[in-house]
């Protein structure tokens, strides 16, 4: 879990880094996938007994809100090949 809560942040840095609207937008969806991994983990955790569910909850909550804030942002920088600035 903790490995991909530091792959999220990591590769939104990498993909703005690559300074072109399609790379970042390739690095967000890696970075959604991270967050798909850890949404499943915590639902894993808590059907096994090792996380509070009212914790769980409030995690997958956040993943949510992270999901549709990185898709409304693919979607603002669409997939061309212009420069970010």
């Amino acid at each position: 879990m903790r490995r991909c809560a530091v792959s999220i942040p990591s590769n939104i840095a990498e993909g703005q880094a690559r300074r072109s609207a399609k790379e970042f937008s390739r690095f967000l969806n890696i970075a959604r996938g991270s967050l798909a991994e850890l949404d499943a983990q915590c639902i894993l955790a808590e059907e096994l007994g090792l996380a509070d569910p009212a914790k769980s909850r409030e995690i997958r909550s956040a993943i949510d809100e992270l999901q549709r804030m990185l898709y409304a942002l693919v979607q603002k920088i669409g997939t061309d090949n212009s420069e970010i600035e």
